[in-house]
């Protein structure tokens, strides 16, 4: 099954701790885990940082969520227990437990906006209400802050290239040689590259060495092309290798591969 939001989670997190005993949290995790069939595939997913798996993430802040509505509390280091207050929440057998539900809360309130008159945080609950907007709660605060930078990430990717293919095809061909030296090709600019740029050609042919030494010598070819590289002219570079004896050659382009001329590759 797919794995679950953080807000699914709120209700059989504070389950399992109804049985009022003190639960360690990576034990917690591990429970929560079997609970929802998880996979060993999908507890290895990870957040774009790689820094935390989604589901972890994703545990962590539900438990964080209804620790500030006052249903558990910490009783040392990484351990948790419900409190009376949540033991009561379970009583009332809720159908779920989300933001909304928790807003009931008053320490919950002061969680999420702590500077903020509780008016207004009602005007706001009500505009999401008439607007059907809750997708983004489904998010962990987290996950929001990954999300907005892998879109900005994205957009500046976007308009670098685009600036790219506006530019000159002198600059480009600099710009490609210095982009292998910073991924650690060849030493200096001066001595690393030779780009060889022709005219009518949107691309350039050149050489770098594959390492300071200059033990070897890759060549290059790119293309400054809207339309994806296909594998015509993958097999095309493949034989201009063969025809100079290389043993190595990096494509570059400003557009995409497509599937064919990768499994080529």
């Amino acid at each position: 099954m797919p794995i679950p939001n953080f807000q699914s989670i709120m209700l059989p997190l504070l389950k399992y701790f109804g049985d009022e005993k003190e639960h360690q949290l990576r034990e917690t995790i591990d429970t929560m885990a079997k609970q929802f069939g998880l996979t060993a595939e999908e507890r290895r997913e990870f957040l774009p940082s790689g820094r935390k798996s989604i589901f972890d993430n994703r545990v962590g802040w539900a438990k964080t969520y209804i620790k500030k509505a006052g249903l558990i509390e910490i009783t040392r280091r990484s351990y948790f227990k419900i409190t009376k207050r949540g033991l009561e929440v379970l009583q009332e057998n809720p159908k779920e437990i989300n933001v909304r539900y928790l807003k009931q809360f008053p320490e919950f309130l002061e969680f999420l906006a702590p500077k903020r008159e509780k008016e207004e945080l009602k005007e706001e609950e009500e505009e999401e209400e008439e607007e059907g907007i809750e997708t983004k709660e489904l998010l962990t605060p987290e996950e929001r802050i990954e999300s907005a930078y892998q879109r900005l990430r994205q957009n500046l990717a976007t308009e670098l290239i685009q600036q790219i293919k506006n530019c000159s095809p002198s600059f480009f061909e600099k710009l490609v040689i210095d982009l292998l030296i910073s991924m650690g090709y060849g030493g200096t600019r001066k001595d690393a590259g030779e780009a060889i740029g022709r005219s009518g050609d949107e691309g350039i042919d050149g050489i770098i060495k594959e390492d300071r030494l200059g033990l070897d010598i890759v060549y290059i070819q790119a293309k400054r092309w809207e339309n994806p590289v296909s594998r015509p002219e993958i097999q095309k570079f493949a034989g201009a290798l063969m025809g100079r004896k290389a043993k190595k050659g990096i494509f570059i382009t400003t557009s995409a591969f497509t599937k064919d001329a990768r499994e080529y590759a």
